[in-house]
This record gives C-alpha cells, structure tokens and sequence, in this order.
C-alpha cells in the first residue's frame, strides 16, 4: 500500500489543523519542554512569517492537554508524564488589535479581544472600560473556575506598536496604551504559571515591559537559536518528497537543488556566535508549492511600510552588507524612534548575523530572495511598477545580447527617474565603508543602478575584489558576464578622460581576470545632466 505524501502547511500557524490536516511537521517541541522545565516567563524575537505563531499554537496544545495531536513527537513523552496537569490558556493575538482607527480604536480592540479570550474559557468578566483592569480580570477568574494556575501567551506584542514604525509620535501613544496592559501579567504573577511573549522587535521590550518581571530573553541564546525557521537538515529530513519533485521538474540532481535552496532561501541567523543557519518557513513552503524561485516573504511582509522607510531615512541597497555591529547592539537595538536604521533593518529581519571580529559581528541580507526584494523596493521608491516591469524586460535583453547601447539606454531611463529632491538630498552625506568612502552623491547613482539589477533577480555583485583592487559591477547572466566600472564627472572633470581611466583601471587591476570572455565596459555618468554621456570598452 502507498504511504499517502503529507501536505505541506502553507498559510496554516495553528498546531492542531496542521496536525489534524496531515501536514509536515518539522518538529521543535524539545525545545518547548525544555522552556517549561527550565523558565517561567520569557520572550522570543523573531521576524514575520517565521512560526512564532505556530510555536505559540503549540504552546497551547501543549499546555492544554492535547495528547493526540503530539503522537511521534518528542513532547509526547512529556504529557505522559505521571505529573502532567494541563493549564488553562490565556492566548493574546496582538497582530488582531485594529490599529488605523486612532487611540480609541486601539484601547476598544484591547478590549474586545479580552473579552472574545474570557468567551472562550467561559469566565465571567465586567464590563469595564479599562483594558488593563480588564485583563487583571480575566487573569483571576480563570484560576478560580479551573482550579489551577493559568499560562499566558502573547503572540506579536509589538505589532501595534511597529504598526507606526513610520510615525514615532504615535508609536509612544501606542505604547503607552500597551504597557498600561501588559504591566498587569506582572500583578497577576501569582496566578500564573508560563509566560511566553513573541514578536518581531526588542523595540518595545523595555518600555512596554519595563514593570513585568524580567523575561529570559531566548532570541539569541544558541540553544533556541532554530526554534523557529527551518535548518537544512531539517529540510532534507522532512521534505524528501518535495525536494525530489522539484528537482525533477527544474531537471536537476537534489543536490544541486539543495544547493541553489541555501543560496536563495538560507542564511538567517539567531545565535550569538552567528553559527546556524535557518531557511524562512513561509518562503520554503511556497517554493515546495510553486517549484521556481521568487520573493516570496517579501510579498507577504510589510513591503510598504519598509519601502516607506528606506526612502525617508536615504537608505542604499548595499551600505549595510558587512556592517560591524558590537554584541551589546545585537542584545539592546534601541528603542523604534532612536535605533538607528540597521538596527531597524537587523530586527525587521531584512539583515542578519554573520561572524565577525573577536569583539563582534557583521550584518548582511541573509540570502538572495531578501536582497533582491530590497532592490526591488529601493528601485519602485524611484519608479511605478508598471516602469520597473519594463526597464526589467528591457535590461534583460541588453545582457543577453551583449548590447552595451541598450544598457545604457535603460540605466539612463532609471536615471532620469529618480525625484530632484532625491539627488538633493544624496549631496548631503558621504557613505563610509570599512575602508573606502563613497563621495557626495555618487552613492545614489550607484545603489540606484545595482538595485535595478539586483531587484530584476540577476547575479550582479558589486565590490568584487581582485588581487589589486575592486570592481565595481560584475553580473552573470547565463554564460555572459560582464564587468562594469563607474566613474562620475564632476563640474571641473573631462568625461571622456574618465571614461578611458574607467577601462584602463578594469585591464591594469586585473578585475576581468576570472572571466576571460567578459563584456567589460566603463560607464561615467555626467553629473550636470545625471546620465551615463561616455561609454569606454577595450
């Protein structure tokens, strides 16, 4: 008899229809017994679309008693335990709480999402208007009808608070709304067992908790480090199926799949010492699905919200990729109106860990999917999307046909694009790299040309080092590649003399070296007219 494939549990966060629905379940409850032998409150930072939610449902399931969903898993041993008693659950769904109808819209969702919680466990509450009182009540009377401690879980606490990520003036009013809510789990502390808090920030963590007990913080401890997200092994183990099926279809080996899988989707990491790994379980669940790679955690994140943001605070595409940050940044970021942006960027989950000197780490985009998606964004800031469709198409085409005219006609419409206000303001700042500086706003032009590339899902890197220096584009498009040097001539410069200097420098340092039938090309971009007037090659 053929042993029926299990589903994959895309869009599913809660345990039981997960389990109940045959899906795979990669399973993580050895580390959710060890929290509830060894902690009795603590607090989880992950980003979105990660599985806090899932491991919040499983919490319940777990404290609930629910024995048949956990046959095969480790934390079936723990419920047959001869001392196990199950717990009433308190489970707060902050991502619920209605946060585009003002203060009073915030302060009534509280509230109603208080008493919907009281329903559930058929406790009787009053009928005050006063969210804080209102959860000391629901606290309270839970024990005293169950007869036992209760556990409370709170999944995205900060979601109403990163709503106004963009509008800090209105992120303190909202904080202080949730710390008026939250400080009650502190005076209710003798009723409750378990605490378990998620969400995708340490934003918020000490002003809206700064009068709860402390919470063991187990978002970077390496012992927690994959108890969401999925390591390779872990993909290797639960989707053989899959992996198989995909292969066939892209008419690879596995091997080379999997391969091209770590590229793509890999690289996230939690640990202190940046050493694991871990895929994001939304975007490995829909390439199983779709079985072609894309950007798919982007398209269900807050990609507006995080547009919105690179374009007020000037951000580029690759000022932040080998970023130094010490230890003490990556456990306190900073409040959401103080931090700076790569914090912002390291908790959003659109940078990650990576090892880096004795006394710290480096932040990079933990894999291809999320630096493209950030290109992209950068890029619409500038233009429509129906606009990027076509500089996409038409950029593609001049690589394949090695037509250096084509190119530059599409960098130059991307040019053209960009708002004046936008070059304004890039004249203000210099970009200082470990050991080279970006002047004036030549940064623009060049973050503005490699998100293009990069967003349209092209292997371009730029800094590509040599044995002499480094260049500043190389892009692979099949078996063509090319490298790119640009330079920007100034008021006082000759652009044709910086064009010559432009290829002189791509031969004299050896920057084609590695690919010895590139299209190698320099490109100066005049600045009193912000577009690429000269074109060298060899």
């Amino acid at each position: 008899m053929e042993t029926k494939r299990l589903r994959l549990p895309i869009g599913i966060q809660t345990f039981e229809k997960l389990r109940e629905r045959n899906c795979v379940y990669v399973d993580k409850t050895k580390m959710l017994v060890k929290l509830i032998d060894d902690v009795d409150i603590c607090f989880l930072s992950r980003p979105r679309r990660f599985g806090k939610s899932l491991t919040v449902s499983t919490f319940d399931a777990l404290f609930s008693g629910r024995k048949e969903l956990f046959t095969g898993l480790y934390a079936e041993a723990y419920l047959s335990r001869p001392d196990f008693i199950p717990s009433p659950v308190i489970r707060l769904d902050m991502s619920k709480v209605i946060t585009n109808e003002g203060m009073e819209g915030i302060h009534d969702s509280l509230l109603k999402m208080t008493r919907q919680v009281g329903g559930k466990l058929e406790v009787e509450l009053s009928d005050t208007r006063l969210c804080g009182d209102l959860l000391s009540e629901l606290i309270v009377a839970t024990v005293k009808k169950y007869k036992r401690k209760a556990v409370v879980l709170v999944d995205e606490y900060d979601k109403p608070y990163t709503d106004f990520v963009n509008d800090p003036q209105t992120a303190d009013k909202v904080r202080e709304i949730l710390r008026s809510y939250y400080v009650r789990i502190k005076s209710e502390d003798e009723y409750i067992r378990f605490t378990f808090i998620t969400g995708i920030s340490k934003f918020a963590k000490f002003g809206v908790f700064s009068t709860l007990n402390t919470p063991l913080d187990i978002s970077m401890m390496p012992e927690y480090a994959a108890i969401c997200g999925y390591t390779e092994d872990e993909i290797v183990h639960y989707f053989p199926d899959y992996i198989e099926e995909t292969a066939v279809r892209m008419q690879i080996t596995t091997e080379r799949l999997v391969e091209r899988m770590r590229d793509y989707y890999n690289g996230f990491s939690f640990d202190s010492a940046a050493k694991v790994r871990l895929y994001n379980p939304h975007s490995t669940l829909s390439f199983f699905a779709a079985k072609e790679f894309a950007n798919f955690w982007i398209e269900s994140g807050r990609s507006k919200v995080i547009a919105k943001y690179l374009k007020n605070m000037c951000l580029t595409v690759e000022q932040f990729r080998g970023f130094p940050v010490s230890i003490d940044f990556i456990r306190s970021p900073g409040e959401m109106d103080d931090t700076p942006p790569e914090g912002f960027l390291y908790q959003s989950g659109y940078l990650t860990l990576r090892p880096g000197t004795e006394n710290g780490l480096t932040l990079d985009y933990p894999n291809t999917e999320v630096r493209n998606a950030m290109s992209k964004m950068f890029t619409q800031n500038i233009v429509s999307e129906n606009v990027y469709n076509r500089f996409q198409h038409a950029l593609q085409v001049a690589l394949q046909e090695k037509d250096v005219e084509k190119l530059v006609q599409v960098i130059n419409r991307l040019l053209a694009s960009i708002p004046y206000d936008d070059y304004a303001q890039a004249m203000k700042q210099d970009l200082q790299f470990d050991t080279f500086t970006i002047p004036f706003q030549e940064w623009l032009y060049r973050s503005s040309i490699l998100s293009l590339l990069l967003g349209c899902g092209l292997d371009v890197t730029p800094e590509v080092h040599s044995n002499l220096g480094r260049a500043d584009l190389v892009i692979k498009t099949g078996s063509i590649t090319w490298v790119i040097e640009l330079k920007v001539a100034y008021t006082t410069d000759k652009p044709e003399k910086k064009a010559e200097k432009a290829i002189r420098q791509i031969d004299e340092k050896n920057y084609a070296k590695l690919y010895p039938d590139a299209v190698c090309v320099g490109l100066v971009i005049d600045d009193a007219t912000r577009q690429i007037t000269n074109i060298k090659q060899p």
